[in-house]
């Protein structure tokens, strides 16, 4: 019998190494980056055409590679960054694991072009399914330019499967913001479609994080900076009152590499309880830094996973380290333990001088009359408020005096208006009906009875399933009607959200906002859906972007239906909402003329009915 096991082809091996390393064009972006930041470059140029699919270009102008490194950088397992089991203990480099080019070539046609300081030529080297095609000198700057076209090109079935273009360069933003703000001293610029999205000039943390998410943030940012023996953590959170209702931008760095952990989420949340609503959530970057024994980073492919070895003292530190942040900018309440608040109002005011002495016995002497004096003033202007009352109560005795020199003044005269006739007093019978129909629970139900009962309607959740069901409708349709604003808002974004904006524009559209690009990354918004109330137009369309792009990293939904739901969230009717009777009506009959109109879009129930029979057992 023949032997069964056999040693696979390297092509074959690095197809399946490929699929945990390279899961999409952004873990390519990630991976050049992260090598060019290695390479100790001080500038690098991220180009992207139609999302990664097409092309990842990183231009860099590191330390470069010799004929010889640039050839064994695409053989697996071959790395510059370890040499021996102890360099795991001791990592500080972005790669260590020498898979990932290795995985990028064996699914892509890869270009690479590299030059070392110390030599006069640099080398051309091009690999297509980890088969080389092609080596020779070549003309090139100091540094190193990996160009990545056609990924997946060989593996139909993954090329398949990735996502929409908008979805993908989302992802890719993610991973060059990511880079970006670890490095700050880099200078850093990105291309998509040949327009340029960032241009990052190398600077200080704070200049880095407005040059990425806007000017806006300027005002936002509160420094934190803690330092222990074992653990340093710097970097800047969000003020509480610019807080999201969904998860924007929250960075953890671990010794400058980006990395996702939950319970560290939860202690910088904790440190803001009290300060910003339920279901709200901060801006921070934090940087923690700290000797790389006490963290194992090997833990998963994406090494966005690490483990600490003593996670509660990491935990405390940073926990404590925000709440002083928080406490420092005056953003807690602070209380003044060496101050009694009953005594506040008599306590002298110390006056300093030249020497530094406190004031002179003359000055504590007529300091009573002055303040009799204040008194005084104040008083005079509590009376200059009566002045116009005390004339018009002279000009009605004067008024009466007259009446008592000419008694036939005093005749009643009685003017012609609706509101003296009988009829104006009479309620209206159908607004007596409707409003004892229909009334509201706590500005959050309306309850009414039926037949079999009462029944009980969500007002919030009972809107969003009527606004989701009509801008669907008017996005298939394209029939959306637009509301033009008086005074067009201007609305500046950051470029991943502008990106994003405007490669949904005919969507956006199709339900009545009307917008057009004005300047680079901002647009002005003329016109708002028809069937919304007035609001604030600029806020609106905010809070769209900030709906839509929480349900892209949460559901895997269609971008038309994410659109509907996220302007549907946004535009709802509120908790605390107060509706008239006859707008109580009107939302019940357009809820269940909804094809769903038992379930809100996110799957929270609209409506209950409490049978008669039920509401008998309670008296039972």
């Amino acid at each position: 019998m023949p032997d069964l096991i056999r040693l696979l082809p390297d092509n074959i091996a690095n197809q399946i190494a490929a699929g945990e390393v390279v899961q999409r064009p952004a873990s390519v972006v990630k991976e050049l980056l992260e090598n060019a930041i290695d390479a100790g470059a001080t500038s690098i140029k991220l180009i992207i055409k139609e999302a990664g699919k097409a092309l990842i270009q990183v231009i860099d102008n590191g330390t470069g590679m010799s004929e010889t490194d640039v050839r064994m950088c695409f053989e697996r397992h071959a790395t510059s960054k370890i040499r021996s089991t102890e360099d795991l203990f001791t990592i500080k480099t972005m790669g260590f694991r020498g898979e990932a080019m290795a995985s990028i070539a064996a699914v892509s046609q890869v270009e690479a072009k590299t030059r070392k300081e110390s030599e006069e030529l640099g080398v051309l080297l091009q690999i297509e399914a980890s088969e080389v095609k092609k080596q020779e000198p070549t003309s090139t700057p100091v540094g190193t330019s990996f160009c990545v076209k056609n990924l997946f090109y060989n593996v139909p079935a993954r090329r398949n499967f990735l996502k929409s273009n908008s979805v993908e360069m989302r992802h890719i933003v993610d991973e060059f913001q990511r880079v970006a703000l670890a490095n700050p001293e880099v200078e850093m610029a990105m291309y998509h479609n040949d327009l340029e999205m960032y241009h990052l000039t190398s600077g200080k943390l704070s200049n880095r994080i407005v040059g990425i998410f806007g000017k806006k943030y300027q005002a936002q940012m509160a420094s934190c900076l803690e330092e222990t023996d074992m653990l340093k953590v710097y970097g800047y959170v969000g003020k509480p009152e610019f807080a999201k209702k969904t998860r924007g931008e929250q960075f953890f760095f671990v010794n400058n590499r980006f990395i996702k952990s939950n319970y560290l989420n939860h202690a910088v949340t904790t440190a803001f309880t009290g300060l910003i609503p339920d279901g709200n959530f901060p801006f921070y970057t934090l940087f923690l830094e700290l000797d790389p024994k006490h963290i194992d980073i090997n833990v998963h492919p994406t090494k966005t996973e690490i483990k600490f070895d003593d996670e509660r003292t990491v935990y405390a530190i940073v926990k404590a380290a925000v709440r002083q942040a928080l406490g420092t900018h005056n953003i807690t309440p602070a209380l003044d333990f060496g101050a009694d608040v009953n005594f506040a109002s008599f306590r002298p005011q110390p006056q300093g001088t030249s020497t530094g002495t406190s004031s002179s016995q003359s000055d504590r002497n007529y300091g009573q009359f002055r303040d009799l004096d204040k008194k005084r003033e104040s008083t005079s202007h509590w009376e200059k408020l009566y002045d116009g009352l005390q004339k018009d109560i002279e000009k009605e005795e004067r008024q009466n005096a007259q009446l008592d020199i000419h008694p036939e003044a005093q005749s009643t005269v009685t003017m012609g208006s609706a509101a003296n006739t009988a009829e104006a007093y009479k309620p209206n019978r159908e607004a007596v009906l409707l409003s004892a129909k229909y009334f509201q629970i706590h500005k959050k139900y309306i309850a009414t009875h039926v037949k079999s009962g009462l029944l009980l309607v969500a007002q919030q959740e009972a809107h969003e399933r009527i606004l989701y069901e009509r801008f669907f409708q008017m996005i298939q349709n394209r029939s959306g009607a637009s509301q033009q604003s008086l005074f067009p808002q201007s609305l500046e974004l950051n470029p991943a959200d502008f990106a994003l904006v405007m490669g949904m524009k005919d969507e956006i559209s199709a339900i009545g906002f009307e917008f057009s690009e004005f300047g680079k990354n901002t647009v002005v918004i003329n016109g708002v859906p028809a069937d919304l109330k007035a609001a604030n137009e600029k806020q609106l369309f905010e809070g769209f972007v900030e709906q839509f792009k929480q349900n892209q990293s949460e559901l895997s939904i269609s971008a038309d239906e994410n659109i509907a739901r996220s302007i549907a969230k946004r535009s709802s009717l509120k908790v605390g909402t107060t509706l008239s009777p006859e707008e109580m009506a009107s939302l019940i009959d357009q809820l269940f003329a909804c094809k769903n109109p038992n379930y809100s879009p996110n799957g929270r129930k609209t409506s209950f009915l409490m049978e008669l029979e039920k509401i008998d057992q309670f008296f039972n």
